[in-house]
């Protein structure tokens, strides 16, 4: 059967070689059992019929029974469309093709009664349906007596032109049942779990959730199909975790000794909240247990993350090996360089600074140091991955802003130990409990969820463009109080060009604003060059100038306690996340600090309920929920971590987040009665997992 779901699409009757290049270049489907995984997107309801006086501009899909009373070709050649008016007796709609003229005309004739069903448009306010399905009354009817529900199908432009639409898709895939005949297709999941989990078998699941025998079938269909995506992912993480535990035995740091009892009795910047305390005894936990620690360490925005790292990397100092932190850009790996060495002056530890700016002579010390031990802390960016980087006893790795590293980059890192180091991974962007179990699934996962004592909540508020002078007023009043601002622009389109054009607009209106000698601007932006990106930090950060103009550069790791305003432009243009790291920058002394979040007086629905979440909370995590509820995950794969393929095709991570979970407690189970899956009931699973990796490089050995 495996042989039969492998077949070419190619085969498959009415596909052929041109529309089987379209559906691998659109839909990367190459055989059977590719097409049976394109599942419909939504489903419709073929049991109601409407009344054309029903249908307004809001309807999406509508079905209507009646009758052609007139058809007419309107324009020639490429601009040809058939325009019909069909009633239902009462009223009259239009049915327009822009394609297919010759075939529409001579399929349907005017007097036959047919059933027409499409999306609702527009046009001078008048509702109609373009390319509408027309079906015999007794082929509609059928669909009512199998269930009445629906399919429908993504399909691209491109899919279009060579006729895949929907309705196509659905013929092929009933061609596909077709062909099986008697057979059924091969279960995938082990009987005993089927029979567990009361999960549909998996040759009704994939005929329900094409062709839905009723409403409970269709959700019988979905749980089922999404749990074995779900389980089968979080099976592979597991299995990983389990046995990179097994095979890389960590440095077995017990000790807690002078380095970091010092810092903790005498060099601390403030005292500890119970959350850092918390995650310190699950990170030395990990270091204690003689396996490699791989730990997410999750904190919103001034939460305490580098303290903690430091403290962990100290513990690596008392047992005698070497720690490195890389972050993602110079300013940060600079940043965390200055307050690293800030907090430990006095204590005798030796920290270091190596990036892609480090000067020829700095760099010959730098690795000097590293590789007789003398240097005990490196910080630095992609440049510790060099080949010239040699550790004498590398013992711990901390990664700040993670998801900015692919996997094979932090492996480099990894490799220059002669035994896996423990890592520590960091992020400041709050990541919802149900992505954070697929993405991060294979990595302990710690969180800092309180603020240390003293920070004062961003006072944030919701101002249109109508205000903007009164809002330049209030900017004027903090700088007068010797305080510094930001004002953020937004990248408007995916090209380094506009966003020059829209900074350098803004820069240079608020010249005149801001005028010299009495105010000092600054600006940053991504087509900067790292030294230049790099002096007009420093000197928003030492104070000499007053008002920094950038774009999302600044959205990460940037800390200048003095800045007490963030006024971001045109705010409806950027993600909930996006905005919540941006009001980050400030709020980062003792002053009261503010985010002031200007738009336009037109607003979209999300874009106003972006608005008033931001408004009404501070909380990174609870931010992180409604942005996933409303943008969905993105590109998983682009930020997966684990070295596992997320190629989600039912699961929505915003809504199935008790189906995840369900998964991986039964992976759990699985793996803790057959960790090796060498007993004959999961003999699927081994083959499924054996299978995968020979398909892909397996990374997952290394956080």
């Amino acid at each position: 059967m495996s042989d039969f779901l492998d077949k070419e699409i190619t085969y498959l009757p009415g596909v052929g070689p041109k529309k089987s290049e379209v559906l691998k270049k659109e839909l990367n489907v190459t055989s059977y059992g590719d097409l049976l995984r394109c599942y419909p997107y939504r489903y419709v309801d073929r049991t109601k019929f409407y009344r054309i006086k029903e249908i307004s501009p809001a309807s999406m899909y509508v079905q209507i029974r009646g009758t052609i009373l007139s058809m007419t070709t309107q324009g020639t050649g490429r601009s040809a469309r058939v325009v019909a008016n069909f009633s239902d007796g009462e009223s009259v709609i239009e049915l327009i093709w822009f394609k297919g003229v010759k075939y529409v005309m001579e399929r349907y004739k005017p007097g036959h009664e047919f059933v027409a069903f499409g999306k609702v448009s527009e046009f001078n306010g008048r509702c109609n349906l373009v390319h509408p399905d027309m079906e015999t009354i007794n082929e509609a009817l059928s669909k009512q007596t199998l269930g009445g529900v629906q399919g429908m199908y993504n399909t691209t432009e491109k899919m279009k032109n060579s006729s895949l639409t929907t309705r196509a898709m659905q013929k092929m895939v009933a061609e596909i049942f077709s062909a099986l005949g008697t057979q059924r297709l091969v279960e995938t999941l082990p009987d005993y779990l089927i029979q567990e989990k009361h999960l549909m078998p998996f040759h009704e699941a994939m005929l329900n959730i094409h062709f839905p025998q009723s409403q409970d079938a269709l959700r019988l269909a979905q749980f089922r199909l999404k749990f074995e995506e779900l389980f089968l992912i979080q099976l592979q993480m597991l299995r990983q975790r389990n046995v990179r535990r097994v095979r890389f035995a960590g440095f077995k740091f017990s000790k807690v000794g002078e380095f970091f009892n010092r810092f903790y009795s005498e060099f601390l910047p403030f005292q500890l909240t119970n959350a850092q305390k918390k995650v310190l005894k699950e990170i030395h936990a990990d270091m204690a247990s003689g396996k490699q620690m791989n730990r997410l360490l999750q904190g919103d925005v001034g939460s305490g993350k580098t303290l903690v790292a430091l403290m962990t990397m100290l513990i690596a100092l008392d047992n005698g090996y070497q720690a490195a932190m890389m972050a993602p850009t110079e300013i940060l790996a600079q940043q965390h360089f200055e307050s690293i060495s800030k907090m430990l002056n006095g204590l005798d530890v030796k920290v270091a600074l190596l990036t892609g700016s480090s000067k020829k002579k700095e760099r010959e010390v730098v690795l000097q140091g590293i590789k007789d031990g003398t240097i005990q802390i490196l910080i630095g960016t992609h440049a510790l991955l060099e080949d010239p980087v040699v550790f004498q006893s590398l013992g711990c790795v901390v990664i700040d802003e993670q998801h900015r590293f692919g996997v094979e980059q932090r492996a480099r890192l990894w490799g220059k130990s002669e035994r896996p180091p423990h890592v520590l991974v960091m992020t400041a962007t709050p990541i919802p409990r149900t992505l954070a179990m697929t993405i991060y699934g294979d990595l302990e996962v710690s969180v800092i969820d309180e603020l240390p004592p003293g920070r004062k909540p961003i006072g944030t508020s919701h101002r249109f463009d109508t205000h903007r002078s009164v809002i330049y007023d209030f900017i004027k009043s903090e700088i007068a109080k010797g305080r510094q601002a930001y004002i953020v622009y937004p990248l408007i389109q995916e090209s380094e060009k506009s966003d020059w054009a829209n900074i350098e607009a803004g820069y240079e209106s608020l010249k005149q604003v801001f005028p010299e000698p009495y105010y000092h601007l600054g600006m940053v932006h991504g087509k900067m060059k790292p030294e230049e990106k790099d002096a007009q930090m420093r000197l928003f950060a030492s104070g000499a100038t007053q008002i920094l103009v950038a774009t999302t550069v600044i959205e990460v790791g940037v800390n200048v306690p003095n800045a007490s305003v963030m006024l971001i432009e045109s705010a409806e243009r950027f993600g909930l996340s996006q905005l919540h790291q941006l009001r980050g920058r400030v709020g980062r002394g003792a002053d009261q600090s503010y985010c002031i979040l200007l738009t336009s007086v037109k607003l979209s629905n999300d874009g106003r309920q972006r608005m008033e979440v931001m408004t009404r909370t501070c909380n990174g995590f609870e931010i992180s929920e409604v942005d996933l509820k409303m943008r969905g995950p993105g590109d998983l794969e682009g930020t997966q971590q684990s070295g596992v393929a997320l190629n989600l095709k039912i699961t929505n991570l915003a809504t199935d987040g008790d189906i995840i979970q369900y998964a991986r407690d039964a992976a759990n189970d699985v793996l803790d009665a057959d960790p090796d899956l060498l007993s004959p009931e999961n003999y699927l699973l081994n083959r499924y997992l054996d299978r995968v990796a020979k398909e892909s490089v397996n990374w997952g050995v290394i956080s």
